[in-house]
């Protein structure tokens, strides 16, 4: 008999096996998938950046942070890390529009560069994305006699 084994007598004959070892998924486990990143992720991580710079007193624009100002004595309500913050995200790249005020006396095109050098680090460490543009638009500058834009509140 061709392809059969004998065992000795008495004892049963091993199971020879004739299935291939089928390997299931095959490759690095890293490029099993697809992982996305929304706007939002990206850009909660691009203004809590720009923030840690000094020089940045606040993001957005004066109308933004006044809204921002109520919507943060709401209970329930969040402060919005995202304020003055624009991302388009891809697949591979985002861009990003950031809205910024500066302190006075401090040197614009420093803190934008510092901003800029900042935001680009923390999202491409962060995210993986490769950052193709960063574009900062001062929108005003803090004086040291003005005092914060908190609007009055209604009740007490």
């Amino acid at each position: 008999m061709t392809g059969m084994t004998t065992a000795p007598e008495g004892e049963p004959e091993p199971q020879v096996s004739t299935r291939k070892t089928v390997r299931r998924g095959g490759g690095d486990p890293a490029t099993r998938g697809r992982t996305t990143i929304a706007d939002g992720v990206v850009e909660k991580i691009a203004g809590l950046a720009a923030r840690d710079v000094v020089g940045v007193h606040a993001m957005g624009s004066g109308l933004a942070r006044t809204f921002g100002a109520v919507r943060d004595r709401v209970p329930g309500g969040s402060k919005s890390v995202s304020r003055g913050v624009k991302a388009e995200v891809g697949e591979v790249q985002t861009a990003l529009d950031l809205e910024i005020v500066v302190d006075y006396g401090v040197s614009i095109g420093d803190v934008a560069r510092a901003v800029r050098e900042n935001v680009i680090a923390a999202v491409e460490r962060m995210t993986g994305l490769e950052v193709v543009e960063v574009n900062i638009a001062v929108s005003d500058v803090k004086l040291p006699e003005e005092e914060e834009e908190e609007p009055e509140p209604r009740i007490q």
